[in-house]
């Protein structure tokens, strides 16, 4: 039997992992620059933490959690543990259980890792997806949110993704999203037998769902739905007003979309998207973000606004391959040993383990091949200089050196060999 990769999780080559290594330098880089801090919450959480923090009628609650179980042991006997759909309720729980709101406010971390879905699998859409991740937590100030917009926007630009702009909407607070809910179901109820099962569904759950539906069906009702710019509160105008001038002020373009929602339900006022050159076909949008000032008091803490956005790695690499952004690669080995006999192998051990220690970068074919073979692994290894060992080499207590750019070979005392490659790679 031949074992594959579970459906819609993807074994990172290592001919990808020069895009990984640049998102991932690049998006930390970018992070301490904004004053963030790195934060790890663990891998897997208690079920009870993601089905509080997400909300009922989301495709997540509903069904996309991997529950984990012990081999041998029912999930139903245990306390149940499920893999992190998304980072937030983690960090979240982690910000309570570590006591952080004692540190300066807004508190800014991120992070990077897995997240598990189990979702149809399509292109840059994965069931094991790699994320980066950011929250600012502990203030209230619009100018926090275009901050966490201009990380994101910051996250694509600086990984050679051009044409961005923001879709910008709110989605209100517990004060005033109710009525707004009221005149939705009450708009949608006449048409409940065009409606997709799940919309008719997600209607009588979680209506704001319907307006991210992508039926066509209820997409044809949605232009004439009430919209909830018509609802806000006060403080909600408001803050969706500062915010939007501040997008102004500094002359990013956005798109006020009355149709974007997040899909978990601890969003409150912005929410956001970036849009711009994907490279994939017509998914426009690159990441979504928003406030969710309510989420820790969901999780037992006090009243702490907050607000955060994702982006997937996974598509971002995808993008930046479609749109032909180069990267560096990762280094080559510097230095390849080639070696003929058993006592030119010891002796090949044993400089590749004093080049090592004098921390260059140095490998071998091993296999006991001929020279030809050995040079053209180190051709193909990209090294710079290839040691040849043979029993003159090892009598004499010398090393031949080939410069594999200029065909040029000179012999080295073994003790200098370190020494005299450290000089030339410098």
């Amino acid at each position: 039997m031949r074992f594959q990769s579970p459906r819609g999780m993807v074994d990172v080559l290592p001919e990808d992992q020069p895009y990984w290594r640049h998102i991932i330098k690049s998006s930390e880089k970018l992070a301490r620059s904004f004053g963030y801090e790195r934060l790890d919450p663990v891998l897997i959480e208690d079920t009870g933490l993601f089905l509080r923090s997400i909300g009922e009628g989301t495709d997540i609650h509903d069904k996309e959690m991997y529950v984990v179980g012990v081999l041998g042991r029912p999930a139903e006997a245990m306390s149940e543990l499920a893999l992190r759909p998304e980072f937030t309720a983690g960090v979240m729980r982690a910000y309570l259980e570590h006591g952080m709101a004692s540190r300066p406010s807004p508190l800014r971390l991120y992070s990077l890792g897995h997240v598990f879905r189990h979702e149809a699998p399509q292109l840059g859409r994965y069931r094991q997806i790699s994320q980066f991740n950011a929250e600012a937590i502990g203030s209230l100030d619009p100018a926090l949110d275009l901050e966490i917009m201009l990380l994101a926007w910051g996250f694509f630009e600086v990984n050679g993704v051009q044409g961005l702009s923001f879709q910008v909407n709110s989605t209100g607070c517990p004060r005033c999203r109710p009525g707004y809910v009221a005149a939705l179901r009450a708009y949608f109820e006449p048409h409940t037998a065009r409606l997709h099962g799940d919309d008719r569904r997600r209607l009588e759950v979680n209506p704001l769902r319907v307006l991210d539906s992508k039926d066509e069906a209820t997409g044809a009702l949605l232009g004439a739905a009430p919209q909830m710019l018509d609802y806000l509160c006060d403080e909600c105008r408001a803050h969706f007003t500062e915010l939007r001038g501040y997008l102004d002020a500094i002359g990013r373009p956005y798109t006020v979309n009355h149709r974007l929602v997040r899909g978990l339900d601890y969003y409150t006022k912005t929410v956001f998207e970036v849009w711009g050159q994907a490279g994939l076909g017509s998914q426009n949008a690159l990441c979504g973000g928003g406030r969710y000032d309510g989420l820790i008091e969901l999780l037992g803490g006090p009243p702490t606004p907050s607000v955060g956005f994702a982006a997937g790695i996974d598509r971002l690499m995808l993008t930046m391959k479609a749109l032909d952004v180069a990267v560096a690669p990762l280094p080559a080995p510097q230095v390849v040993v080639a070696y003929l006999g058993a006592d030119a192998k010891l002796a090949a051990i044993q400089a590749l383990n004093d080049l090592r220690s004098a921390g260059l970068r140095a490998t071998a074919a091993f296999g006991d091949r001929g020279l030809k073979a050995q040079f053209r692994f180190a051709d193909k290894a990209g090294a710079a200089y290839t040691l040849i060992l043979g029993s003159d080499e090892v009598a004499q207590g010398v090393v031949t050196v080939r410069d594999m750019a200029k065909s040029e070979q000179t012999q080295v005392p073994r003790e200098k060999l370190a020494l005299y490659l450290t000089e030339r790679l410098a």
